[in-house]
């Protein structure tokens, strides 16, 4: 697989009652697709990964193989509690016919670095599937290191990093400790231009389930050198990207999904609607976009 490009962290849909609506992941997923996105993940923080149980996990991937078939490569998050776990699902993950995975450290448990380690190697062990390794200490509070990431470099399959830190260094110290060891993605929505300017060469991205043919258009001109146009976009987009950064993130990029026509707010507990101010807070940034849209320059 190309590991380059704006590769959505696609959201699960759920009916009313919670239930998995695979046909409407099915459709979110073309839409994104058609607007030219160049990878989809599914089943990360923004698929709900953690509410949903290992039959469902293997559904949703078996879904979205069938929807995308060889149109783009399709990565599985592989957010489990135990390593052992972790291996059982990323075999599933492979019948399922994924192209990669997008690995996090075990869940629910602050483990020291060389546990993480452990866990990172015992997943690329289990699997020939190229992994993209997912460091988001502010989210999961374990933080993989530039040392660490030197230390898996021997590893073949770990090929790529999404870089959540929130720490725009951490791209620089990275490729000066291993040079193009990794390809870095942007992990961190309202901070994507200046990863790229930094070397990133992709971007997982949440809003971009909202706004697809924004994101590809940022991208790709920031790929290409043309910042000042770049900016202009990045800077319309940017009320919209600090979506991505807090607590509620599912529940408001899937209510900015749903405002413009793409899926439904629909969440599984322990997430809730947003209601009250938070509510229309997020509707207040989605209709000053909306009325602002961009005229998106040729590419």
């Amino acid at each position: 697989m190309t590991w380059s490009g704006v590769f959505p962290a696609v959201t699960t849909q759920f009916r009313p009652d919670e239930s998995v609506d695979l046909e409407g992941t099915q459709r979110l997923v073309v839409q994104q697709l058609d607007d030219g996105v160049d990878g989809i993940i599914a089943l990360g923080t923004c698929g709900e990964n953690a509410t949903l149980t290992p039959d469902e996990k293997q559904a949703v991937l078996h879904a979205l193989r069938e929807a995308i078939g060889s149109r783009a490569p399709l990565l599985a998050g592989v957010a489990e509690t135990s390593t052992a776990g972790a291996c059982r699902y990323v075999a599933g993950a492979e019948r399922a016919r994924v192209d990669g995975l997008l690995v996090l450290p075990a869940l629910s448990y602050q483990a020291q670095p060389h546990e993480t380690l452990h866990h990172l190697r015992a997943i690329a062990r289990a699997t020939a599937k190229p992994i993209m390794i997912y460091n988001n200490p502010i989210a999961y509070p374990v933080d993989i290191t530039v040392d660490m990431l030197a230390e898996l470099a021997p590893i073949a399959n770990i090929v790529a990093v999404k870089e959540s830190s929130e720490d725009a260094r951490r791209i620089t110290d990275l490729i000066n400790r291993v040079g193009k060891r990794y390809v870095i993605f942007a992990g961190v929505d309202d901070l994507v231009l200046e990863a790229l300017m930094l070397g990133a060469e992709g971007w997982v991205s949440g809003l971009t389930s909202a706004f697809p043919r924004e994101a590809v258009a940022l991208f790709k001109l920031a790929r290409a050198g043309r910042y000042a146009e770049a900016l202009a976009i990045y800077r319309w987009f940017m009320p919209l990207l600090h979506l991505d950064t807090v607590p509620t993130l599912v529940q408001c990029i899937k209510l900015c999904s749903a405002l413009v026509g793409r899926g439904s707010e629909h969440t599984r507990a322990p997430r809730l609607a947003l209601e009250g101010a938070a509510r229309s807070h997020v509707i207040r940034i989605v209709e000053a976009a909306v009325a602002s849209r961009p005229t998106l320059p040729a590419l």
